[in-house]
């Protein structure tokens, strides 16, 4: 999983950027709003949607911005024409990428990713080419200064978490999506820092990249990651923490 730790640690580091940009509460908006649209626009009965707000309260995101997605969502409001959609394809060297959309215009979008791929060493490719590598899943980074690994397990898997992996300064847990809001309570709960946490998929194997490749595949993640209408990307790369500290000092 070390590839995808990588991923997520760079995307933690961009995320302040992002929000300065009002890139991230736009991303956050259009998942509030989709989860309103599918499941209602209470918190307390939708769970997906009381997520979708706590992350969006995370980031300082306005509670009239908040309001005013739900009731996109709900219908309450013009703008909650949204879809979700998956697009899979490939990176240099074979790489496995999966994008999750939300978009009001699927033609658009589509035109605009394809061009993010074809420009960046990778192809767009049909519904369900690479799909079968990964395995949906809630993933925590913690780092582990805040605590020990053994405290750690006894918390999140008494909360449903199924894993627990230790990494040079983290670990990371995984659960099934359908516990990712008991494990990240337990983890607040306790007080414990959380670096990272997403729902998202997770490659049951990986392609270790050279400097060159890497420096390929995280520049098309990073475009792909600032498309409006992408909300994660997922892929199977794996890259050394020598070619990593490479490309950051480049």
């Amino acid at each position: 999983m070390a590839g995808h730790s990588h991923w997520a640690g760079i995307k933690h580091k961009k995320a302040a950027i992002d929000n300065k940009r009002g890139k991230l509460w736009s991303k956050l908006s259009k998942a509030i709003i989709i989860a309103a649209k599918t499941g209602g626009g209470d918190p307390d009965t939708n769970i997906r949607l009381r997520q979708a707000i706590s992350d969006a309260k995370a980031v300082s995101m306005p509670k009239d911005n908040i309001a005013r997605a739900v009731k996109k969502g709900t219908g309450e409001l013009d703008g909650g024409n949204l879809e979700e959609i998956i697009y899979e394809g490939y990176g240099p060297n074979g790489v496995a990428v999966m994008c999750d959309i939300m978009t009001d215009n699927r033609n658009r979008t589509a035109s605009e990713i394809r061009k993010v791929f074809d420009t960046n060493g990778g192809n767009l490719g049909s519904s369900n080419c690479v799909a079968w590598i990964f395995d949906r899943k809630g993933l925590f980074i913690v780092p582990s200064t805040d605590t020990t690994e053994d405290d750690l397990m006894e918390l999140v898997l008494e909360a449903g978490a199924d894993d627990i992996q230790a990494e040079s300064d983290t670990f990371e847990v995984t659960c099934d999506p359908e516990c990712y809001t008991d494990v990240s309570d337990a983890l607040e709960g306790a007080g414990i820092e959380i670096s990272s946490k997403q729902v998202t998929r997770l490659p049951q194997n990986t392609v270790t990249l050279n400097q060159d490749d890497a420096r390929q595949v995280l520049k098309l993640l990073e475009e792909l990651d600032d498309h409006d209408d992408v909300q994660n990307v997922s892929a199977n790369f794996d890259i050394s923490d020598d070619v990593l500290a490479a490309i950051s000092s480049e």
